[in-house]
C-alpha cells in the first residue's frame, strides 16, 4: 500500500506541477496577482496530494498572530519548504543563495518575493537582504526563516546560523518559533502515511541578547524533535 501511495503522490504532484509551474512562468512578468495565485495553487496541490494520496494530513497546534513577525521554522524535509506558501499568508521567505542560481526557479523566486541569503557575501549583500526584509514587513508580509540554514534530520539539534540573530536584532520584530516534525513522514524517496504537525510557540519579544534568543528559539523549534 505504501508503494502505491507513493506512486500516486509522485505522479499527481509532479505531473500537476508541470502545468501549474508553466502557468506561473508565463504570468510572472505580466500579472503579479495571477502569478502568485499559481504559486499558491501549486503549494495547496502539494498539501492535498500529501493528505489524500500519501495519508499525511497537516495538524496545526497553536495560532499565528495577525501582525508583523519573524517566523523561525524548523526544517526537516522539503515538505515545509513547499508548504510554507500554504501555511502562511504571502510569506517573504529567506532562502539560501544557491537556490536562486537554479535556472528558471531563481527568477520565479525573486518574482514572488523570496529574499536571498548569501552567507559568503559581504556587507553589501547583507544590507540588500535587510532592505528587502524591511520592505516585505512594510508591505504587510510575514518573514519566514529556517534558522538552522539547512535540512536537519528528525531527532537532531543544530546550532542556529549567525544571520538569524543579526536579523532579529536589526528588524526589532517578535519571533514566533515553529516546530515541524515532517522528517519521519517526508523521506527523500519513500514517504510514509503519518501526520505532519506544526506547533506555533508563544511570541518571543524583540531586544533579547543573542544567547537568549538563540537558546529560546532552538528549544522551541525542537519541541517535536522526539
Amino acid at each position: 500500500m505504501i508503494l502505491l501511495r507513493n506512486l500516486a503522490f509522485y505522479l499527481a504532484f509532479y505531473g500537476g506541477s508541470i502545468f501549474v509551474t508553466a502557468a506561473a512562468f508565463a504570468t510572472r512578468n505580466r500579472d503579479q496577482r495571477v502569478f502568485r495565485a499559481c504559486v499558491h495553487a501549486w503549494s495547496r496541490m502539494h498539501r492535498w496530494c500529501a493528505r489524500v494520496l500519501l495519508g499525511a494530513p497537516v495538524r496545526v497546534e497553536g495560532a499565528a498572530p495577525n501582525e508583523a513577525v519573524l517566523y523561525a521554522v524548523k526544517h526537516e524535509s522539503f515538505f515545509e519548504a513547499i508548504d510554507t506558501l500554504t501555511q502562511f499568508h504571502l510569506p517573504a521567505v529567506l532562502a539560501k543563495a544557491e537556490l536562486f542560481r537554479i535556472p528558471g526557479w531563481g527568477k520565479a523566486a525573486r518574482a514572488y518575493g523570496l529574499i536571498e541569503v548569501d552567507r559568503e557575501a559581504g556587507a553589501k549583500a547583507l544590507m540588500a537582504m535587510m532592505r528587502e526584509a524591511k520592505a516585505a514587513i512594510a508591505a504587510g508580509r510575514p518573514l519566514v526563516i529556517f534558522p538552522e540554514g539547512t535540512r536537519v534530520p528528525h531527532g537532531e539539534t543544530r546550532t542556529l546560523q549567525a544571520g538569524f540573530a543579526g536579523l532579529y536584532k536589526v528588524l526589532g520584530l517578535p519571533v514566533i518559533p515553529v516546530a515541524v516534525d515532517s522528517g519521519p513522514t517526508y523521506h527523500r524517496w519513500l514517504k510514509r502515511s503519518r501526520p505532519i504537525t506544526y506547533r506555533f510557540a508563544e511570541a518571543i519579544p524583540p531586544g533579547l541578547p543573542r544567547e537568549a534568543i538563540e537558546a529560546r528559539v532552538t528549544e522551541a523549534i525542537n519541541a517535536l524533535n522526539r
